[in-house]
């Protein structure tokens, strides 16, 4: 009874969201309906003027959150459905030409939900849930931590590698969450006046984030910048699943390490041995072994070049969602714990590019604004600095939606001058790593809120390590992707 109450309709709504909502309104009306001389962009259209406010509107909705943001990916496909599509509302048509514009198909723009890399997030979000259903979870953390032994400083270093590790194919919400509970018998054996509680919880978090730069399933912005990469209409530059861990996984390994040297060095132990013992059931049966070697082929042929296999990583991300629905591993009722609302703001991103490239607008901002005169060195470091601001006060995702789009059009117009700095993929990849970087407040990440709510951490202790840590994922990073981008790894 107590949960069909907790999912009822309520008419509480908080004012300051109200005003902000209407004052975004407002500001939307007035750049859709100001001439177009306004924005100096020759050739400016009707249409691309609506996608613009649609830009300006789903820019204000995130940052300010006065909805929550996967409702305001799914108001961006509604609004570019009814007002700028082929079956959009009779008074928002008019004779497509140089004036008003081309209309989009509203077939592509609804197509953005099932986008192969959400196919691939769902097959990520599957493999999760098989193995938090199965135990495979717990299997895999009690044999992973015990060679690291009863050292405190090494079982620092194990909880913070096996986060890492399964944040790579497992959202961080549910890693921290598991890896937290796993710890509370730890926290039991260890002095309450020390930092030791205070080390070990840290680590999840920043685990947690670090481990999901490592593969395009990790995290959506990782997502959302693959797809740009790999747009047939756009870059077209083949990106795949083993190619990106190549360079990535080396990178989280060596995060992770200077992560545990900095832990030791804010939060060292008192106590020298922790006895570890992590709770928790596996299910003993068949599909027990289902989901192991369902686990262990999807991984491998996400790994294997698709030039070997013939199926690229989207395709691979169907074989564990066929095979968990057909053999009862997973239910109807499963997919309800599904994050639904992050499959919604990544699809919300991949309209806003779908928007700008059909309609024309980054073609025709590309010949009006002379991109090819900017710095290539202040467009990496200005837009890493503007995602890894934005993403610690909202949604990663959000952040890398928002500025993935125009990073793209931007690169474009840069053409060659980008070789200075690796080319187009230091760009973009540097917004995922830079989103996943942001970890200073409780509110930046799930993991840090889940840390933060256990009491043992507080916020200025998490500022500290957030933003050292941020900082120093961000200089090697890039670093990374600018070798990563001069010897042509990627193309």
């Amino acid at each position: 009874m107590s949960k069909e109450l907790e999912n009822v309709m309520t008419n509480r709504f908080e004012k300051k969201h109200l005003i902000a909502l209407v004052c975004i309104l407002i500001v939307t009306t007035i750049v859709w309906n100001l001439p177009t001389e306004v924005f100096h962009i020759d050739g400016l259209t009707v249409v691309h003027q609506r996608i613009i406010a649609i830009f300006v509107f789903a820019t204000l909705m995130w940052i300010s959150e006065a909805i929550p943001s996967w409702a305001t990916s799914l108001g961006i496909i509604t609004l570019m459905c009814l007002t700028v599509s082929n079956h959009s509302l009779f008074f928002f048509r008019g004779e497509e030409g140089e004036v008003f514009g081309k209309l989009l198909s509203s077939k592509e723009i609804m197509a953005t939900f099932a986008n192969p890399v959400i196919i691939l997030f769902l097959g990520g979000f599957f493999l999760a849930i098989a193995a938090t259903k199965s135990g495979l979870d717990v299997f895999l953390a009690k044999n992973l931590i015990r060679p690291f032994g009863c050292k405190s400083e090494n079982v620092l270093l194990g909880f913070l590698l096996i986060t890492g590790i399964f944040s790579m194919f497992v959202s961080n919400t549910a890693t921290a969450a598991m890896m937290l509970t796993f710890l509370t018998p730890v926290f039991a054996a260890l002095p309450t006046n020390g930092k030791g509680r205070v080390a070990l919880t840290m680590s999840i978090p920043i685990a947690a984030n670090l481990g999901g730069m490592a593969t395009p399933i990790g995290t959506p912005p990782n997502a959302i910048a693959l797809q740009a990469l790999n747009d047939p209409k756009g870059l077209n530059m083949g990106v795949d699943f083993g190619e990106w861990m190549a360079f990535m996984f080396p990178l989280v390994l060596l995060l992770l390490f200077i992560s545990w040297r900095l832990i030791l060095k804010f939060f060292p132990f008192t106590q020298k041995t922790i006895n570890l013992h992590i709770l928790g059931k596996v299910h003993r049966g068949w599909r027990m072994w289902v989901v192991s070697g369902t686990f262990i082929i999807t991984i491998l042929l996400w790994l294997i070049p698709s030039n070997l296999t013939g199926i690229d990583a989207n395709t691979v991300a169907l074989i564990p969602m066929g095979v968990f629905a057909a053999t009862g591993v997973i239910t109807a009722k499963d997919l309800q714990s599904i994050n639904w609302s992050v499959i919604w703001m990544v699809a919300g991103g991949f309209t806003l590019g779908l928007g700008m490239n059909d309609s024309g607008l980054a073609d025709l901002a590309i010949e009006s604004i002379p991109f090819h005169s900017w710095s290539p060195v202040v467009i990496l470091i200005a837009s890493g600095a503007i995602c890894y601001l934005l993403s610690n006060f909202i949604s990663n995702t959000a952040a890398a939606a928002l500025l993935i789009p125009i990073l793209v059009t931007i690169c474009k117009g840069m053409g060659e001058n980008l070789s200075m700095i690796g080319g187009t993929s230091t760009v973009l990849i540097g917004i995922a790593l830079a989103a996943s970087s942001a970890m200073c407040l409780p509110i930046s990440t799930p993991p840090n809120a889940i840390a933060y709510s256990t009491g043992l951490v507080k916020q200025n202790d998490m500022l500290k390590m957030g933003l050292i840590i941020g900082i120093i994922t961000m200089v090697i990073g890039y670093g990374v992707l600018y070798l990563i981008g001069k010897t042509h790894f990627l193309g």
